[in-house]
C-alpha cells in the first residue's frame, strides 16, 4: 500500500505556475480519485485537457478567469484566505473539455477529479450556491461548504466539501468509514484531504483505520499536506492554538455518501 501522507511539494509547471500537491493513480492506492493544488502568480495560465476524467476546480484564494472549450467564465474566487471562513466559487469541468485558466491576482486553486466517460455540461458553481452547514456539538464541531454533495446532480462521479474545525476539536468524528458497496446501508468512496493551518506553523493528527487494523496509520499532519483514504475510518484532531480547514474529494461506484460509524464510539452522539 502506498503512504497515506503526502507533504507540501513546490514543482515549477510553467511560468507562474507552482505544483503544491499531486495524488494520481501512480502514487496512490486510488481508483476514483485524483487531486492536485496549483499556485499561480497574477497572469499566470494554466491548460489542462481532460480524457476519461471530471474535473471540480475549487478557487482556494485569489481570483481567475476560467475558459472551457471557448466558453469564459470571468471573476471566479470570493476570499484572499481559505480562513475568511466564506465560500469560494468553484467549476466543474466534464470529461474531454479544454480547461485554461488565468489569474486576475495570485490564486490557489484546487483541481479534484475523479473517473468519468460522460460529457455533461460546465457548470459555474459560485459561492452563494454552496450549502452551508454546523455539524457536532462539544468539541466535535466544524463549519461545512457543501460545494458538490450528494443531492447535486451536476457531476458523474464526484463529491466535493470544505471543513472547518477550530482549536481544540475533533472533525470526521466519531470516526466513520465509506469503504462497502453496501446501499442502502453504507457506500464506497475513496476520499482524499487537503489540509491547511492557522497559524501556518502548527500541525493536526489524523488517524486512518480498518477494523481489522491491517490498515492503521497515525499521522503529523502539516500546512498544505494532503492525506489519502483508500478505506477505513478516518477521524482528524485539531491541537489547542490552532484552526484547520480542509477540502475533501470523493468518489465511487455510486455517488451516495451513506458512511458507517465505528462503534466503539458512536456512543458520544447520544450524549445530552
Amino acid at each position: 500500500m502506498a503512504d497515506l501522507l503526502y507533504k507540501k511539494k513546490e514543482l515549477k509547471l510553467s511560468e507562474g505556475v507552482t505544483l503544491i500537491q499531486d495524488l494520481n493513480k501512480a502514487n496512490t492506492d486510488l481508483e476514483y480519485v485524483q487531486f492536485k493544488v496549483i499556485q499561480m502568480k497574477e497572469g499566470a495560465q494554466y491548460e489542462e485537457h481532460l480524457k476519461d476524467t471530471e474535473l471540480c476546480a475549487v478557487v482556494l484564494t485569489g481570483n481567475l478567469d476560467v475558459e472551457v472549450d471557448g466558453e469564459t467564465y470571468s471573476d471566479l474566487g470570493t476570499r484572499e484566505s481559505v480562513f475568511d471562513k466564506k465560500p469560494t466559487d468553484s467549476i466543474y469541468v466534464p470529461s474531454t473539455k479544454t480547461i485554461k485558466v488565468k489569474s486576475n491576482k495570485q490564486a490557489k486553486l484546487a483541481l479534484c477529479y475523479s473517473n468519468s466517460t460522460k460529457v455533461l455540461d460546465t457548470k459555474v458553481i459560485r459561492a452563494e450556491d454552496n450549502d452551508i452547514e454546523e455539524r457536532g456539538k462539544y468539541a466535535n464541531q466544524r463549519l461545512v461548504h457543501n460545494i458538490l454533495p450528494d443531492d447535486v446532480d451536476i457531476p458523474e462521479n464526484l463529491l466535493v466539501v470544505e471543513v472547518y474545525t477550530d482549536s481544540g476539536n475533533f472533525s470526521s468524528y466519531p470516526p466513520h468509514k465509506h469503504d462497502q458497496d453496501n446501499l442502502p446501508e453504507e457506500s464506497f468512496l475513496e476520499e482524499t484531504y487537503y489540509h491547511e493551518v492557522n497559524p501556518e506553523q502548527g500541525f493536526v493528527f489524523q488517524r486512518v483505520y480498518t477494523d481489522d487494523r491491517e490498515l492503521d496509520e497515525t499521522m503529523s499532519v502539516e500546512h498544505q499536506d494532503c492525506v489519502s483514504v483508500p478505506k477505513g475510518y478516518h477521524p482528524v484532531g485539531v491541537p489547542d492554538g490552532y484552526d484547520l480547514y480542509y477540502l475533501n474529494v470523493m468518489a465511487g461506484p455510486k455517488r451516495k455518501w451513506k458512511f458507517h460509524n465505528d462503534k466503539d464510539h458512536e456512543w458520544i452522539l447520544e450524549r445530552d
